[in-house]
């Protein structure tokens, strides 16, 4: 019995040919290639979260968890170094479309330059950076979590120490982002491309930070 089968297999093996043969070949070769593929890409390393505003990372960048922790408690240090009113002026109108009020538009471009410079920031990227995250939304929430004007995720208030801070108070979610966004441009030696993609939580990519010079560009520059 088992002498017929293979005699049947065998002639039906011969039927189909050496095209049949190839082609199962061909197709077994296909297969190999595509799981070593998935292989490949499974492996590859990714660097997104872990220093990123929009998930807990793995792993606590703890240089910046420190500075984050120092500007929060040193507020004192800040002043002002110079009138900014003609600056005030200037921008004022292209935020219209976001703070309707002219006080309220004016004392939040006085809180963001004042935070901006205190860290060493333009404050036009800051603006635009603002623009870009929350359409300058105190309130905002993004789907994963994050809050306020510069969109900070909340585990760095516990990092650091102050979970009482309020992020959606225009003042302290200011601090955070400026300092996390100076601290990236100084991992990034002044990269102002790099610095923006990581505090997205993108780096690697440039899909955020052209959206921000786009911004930038048409708005505050």
């Amino acid at each position: 019995m088992v002498s017929l089968l293979k005699f049947q297999r065998s002639n039906l093996d011969s039927r189909r040919g050496p095209w049949h043969q190839l082609t199962t070949i061909a197709g077994i070769l296909s297969l190999s290639l595509l799981f070593a593929l998935s292989a490949t890409v499974s492996a590859q390393p990714s660097d997104q979260g872990k220093t990123s505003l929009r998930g807990k990372p793995q792993q606590i960048d703890e240089e910046l968890r420190l500075l984050l922790k120092q500007t929060i408690e040193d507020s004192d240090s800040f002043e002002d170094r110079y009138d900014a009113e003609v600056w005030l002026v200037s921008k004022q109108n292209n935020l219209k479309k976001y703070i309707k009020d002219p006080e309220e538009r004016m004392d939040v471009l006085r809180r963001i330059h004042r935070a901006a410079r205190r860290a060493d920031l333009q404050p036009e990227i800051v603006l635009a950076l603002i623009e870009v995250e929350s359409h300058f939304n105190r309130f905002a929430v993004s789907r994963v979590g994050a809050q306020g004007m510069m969109q900070v995720m909340p585990f760095w208030k516990n990092e650091i120490g102050h979970p009482e801070d309020n992020l959606t108070e225009i003042d302290t979610n200011l601090k955070y982002g400026c300092t996390i966004l100076k601290h990236y441009m100084n991992k990034a030696d002044g990269r102002l491309m790099e610095a923006l993609a990581r505090y997205n939580g993108s780096y690697g990519q440039y899909w955020y930070p052209r959206r921000v010079m786009d911004a930038w560009e048409k708005h505050w520059r």
